[in-house]
């Protein structure tokens, strides 16, 4: 089942473009999703229940690399999409490579695009761009107290102690 969400850009653009009306709650959420966790699952929850559908655009490998350097990601896409499909509360997983989800947004022009605790709706990079589309920005999820660094930091911490 999960992998049946799993799509890539033009099938959703495509989808979209048959059936207009599937925009209307459409929430685009995006990140990484390495190493799922908890804050992840929170922030998914939380987007998806702004909305109706939830789009979510993981980076590429090659993306993941260029942000988190050159041992990220430690799952690869079609991995990090699939578990991501896996929830509940997700519709479809696409991937993109962009910097941000500027070009995204022009393409998919959801309702509504989310981001988690650590921003403000203010400091969203892509801000500006969903305003000039009418795509309400909203930030959502619990407190950025889970880190997927921090997830491993605590398990190398556990393998080799003396690193501590």
């Amino acid at each position: 089942m999960s992998r049946a969400k799993m799509r890539d850009r033009a099938e959703i653009r495509a989808m979209l473009d048959r059936e207009p009306s599937l925009r209307q709650g459409l929430v685009l959420a995006n990140g990484l999703f390495d190493l799922l966790h908890v804050g992840h699952v929170r922030y998914l929850e939380a987007a998806r229940g702004r909305g109706e559908r939830l789009l979510v655009a993981l980076n590429s490998d090659a993306s993941a690399r260029r942000l988190k350097g050159p041992d990220r990601p430690y799952v690869p896409l079609d991995e990090r999409m699939e578990i991501v499909a896996a929830l509940g509360c997700v519709d479809w997983t696409i991937g993109f490579d962009e910097p941000s989800v500027e070009a995204l947004l022009r393409e998919i022009r959801p309702a509504i695009h989310a981001k988690g605790t650590d921003y403000t709706v203010e400091s969203v990079p892509e801000r500006a761009v969903a305003r000039d589309l009418g795509i309400e920005t909203v930030v959502v999820g619990d407190p950025k107290d889970h880190a997927t660094s921090d997830l491993i930091r605590r398990v190398r911490a556990a393998r080799d102690p003396g690193s501590r």
